[in-house]
């Protein structure tokens, strides 16, 4: 089992989230923040705090990550869809 660098495990999320920007840093030894943000405009489309990682990561866990977010994504309804549903 190959295992990879947060950077190289950050790059792999950035190909998989691609046409949205995706960021990531770790905000703590065990955890991360991950921002997905149009690449056009710059604005934040959602963000993620306190996500499990690590410095050395194992390919099934940067899939558990993007499981994570996309389920994040599914689950996210933006505040103006709430606005304009009241």
């Amino acid at each position: 089992m190959n295992k990879m660098t947060f950077p190289n495990a950050c790059q792999m999320m950035r190909w998989h989230f691609h046409p949205l920007g995706f960021e990531a840093s770790m905000d703590a030894p065990n955890s991360m923040i991950v921002r997905l943000f149009d690449r056009a405009s710059g604005e934040t489309l959602m963000a993620i705090a306190g996500i499990p990682c690590a410095a050395i990561m194992a390919p099934a866990d940067v899939e558990w990550i993007i499981e994570s977010v996309e389920a994040e994504m599914d689950a996210f309804v933006p505040y103006c869809t709430l606005r304009n549903a009241s």
